[in-house]
């Protein structure tokens, strides 16, 4: 029985919408928050002012809310270097002459070194993981060609809105399978046939991404608005913040939402040197050897125990970590400031994880009052649904159906 109450609300369920029934992405991201949700329950709460924090803010979804509601200072964390990109890509102010400049010098210089094999002999090839698995050589040479024209840029913020494209060029023209957020490659008939023409998929994307921002993003980012992204996870901060808006990770990365497999060989390319790492840096990353019992999830770890030691210890990791997060966040959050916290109860070994009611008992235990929790309907975002608890091919069970809108508030 839930020990926070809990009320379904279908105002939020936003059947038949998605991400991008508002606001296009510059960029696919797993288990994106629509904006929807963040813009209503900032309304709900007559938020429109203050200061925003977004511990774990992926592609940036609580900055687009934040921004419909008028608030204008708002920082963001993330470990995923691709999230990060993503996020400064967008809330980036940047004048539309020095877009369109760069853009002609840069297909230019693509076009210039494409026709000359001296020079293209003269670029190296990145260091990446197992690159013939994953990439023809044609396909190499190319995205090689347009990654070095793109170093060429000196500011890293033009740089950055051609890189989100670009990632997207990478995965699009490898021989993953995009319908997977795992890596997975193609398979050998599917490959014969695969012969992407990179540059004009690569400009193409470039087109709608710039499109995008200057219709979209651009306006909202007034003189006054200040936002800042960090490619670390939230420890300490020397001020406070009035809101928190976000939508932590539903469970460790390896066995929920992959976000470090899907972003490998983006970032990969981008020169990130621990690409391959970034899933075990994530919540629930590390191993731990002893059950997380600190809490009202204790009773489901304990279940899940009784199966599984193995996966009983990687939730516990997961939660620990959770829990050390929310301890941090709440040491930043002014007096009556809101936490708002957008989360799935996930389903392990056929047991089910009640992540808001975590939520909620840790942030009583910092300070903070339950205010509500609201039940939605999880019809609209981009992750996996279903997973096997038994590990029996073709068995398998729906991994979560309802997302939960956790709101709490500091009483100091």
């Amino acid at each position: 029985m839930n020990k926070y109450n809990v009320i379904r609300n279908t105002k939020y369920d936003y059947t038949g919408q998605s991400y991008s029934s508002i606001y296009p992405n510059l960029h696919r991201y797993p288990a994106s928050m629509i904006p929807q949700i963040g813009i209503d329950i900032l309304k709900e709460f007559n938020i429109s002012s203050g200061s925003m924090l977004d511990p774990y803010c992926g592609s940036g979804t609580s900055f687009i809310c934040g921004l419909e509601c008028g608030i204008k200072k708002m920082t963001g964390f993330d470990l995923n270097p691709l999230a990060v990109l993503i996020s400064k890509a967008k809330f980036t102010k940047l004048k539309l002459k020095e877009i369109e400049n760069s853009y002609i010098l840069l297909r230019n210089n693509v076009f210039e070194i494409m026709k000359n094999e001296k020079l293209i002999n003269k670029i190296d090839i990145p260091e990446i993981t197992n690159i013939y698995f994953w990439f023809s050589e044609n396909v190499i040479k190319n995205l090689s060609i347009i990654k070095y024209c793109i170093d060429e840029f000196e500011d890293e913020r033009i740089k950055n809105i051609f890189l989100v494209p670009f990632s997207e060029t990478v995965r699009e023209c490898s021989y993953t399978r995009n319908n997977e957020f795992k890596l997975y490659r193609m398979k050998p008939e599917e490959i014969l046939n695969f012969n992407p023409d990179v540059v004009s998929f690569y400009f193409k994307k470039l087109n709608d991404a710039i499109e995008c921002y200057k219709t979209f993003y651009l306006p909202k980012l007034k003189s006054d608005v200040l936002i800042n992204i960090y490619s670390e996870s939230f420890i300490k901060e020397r001020k406070g913040y009035d809101v928190v808006l976000t939508s932590p990770p539903y469970g460790d990365s390896r066995t929920t939402v992959a976000y470090g497999q899907f972003s490998a060989l983006s970032n990969e390319w981008l020169g990130i040197n621990n690409a391959r790492k970034i899933d075990g840096m994530l919540m629930g990353g590390k191993s731990i050897s002893e059950l997380f019992i600190d809490n009202c999830i204790s009773e489901s770890i304990y279940k899940i125990e009784k199966t599984d030691r193995k996966r009983a210890l990687e939730v516990s990791s997961f939660y620990n970590d959770l829990n050390d997060s929310i301890k941090n966040v709440s040491k930043f959050i002014n007096k009556n400031g809101i936490v708002i916290y957008i989360v799935g109860n996930r389903t392990v070994k056929n047991v089910l994880l009640p992540t808001d009611q975590f939520i909620a008992e840790a942030f009583e235990k910092n300070g903070f009052e339950h205010i509500l929790t609201y039940e939605r309907a999880l019809s609209n975002k981009a992750m996996p649904s279903r997973n096997s608890p038994t590990n029996i091919a073709g068995k398998t069970v729906n991994t979560m159906l309802y997302e939960y809108i956790v709101v709490c508030k500091n009483t100091g």
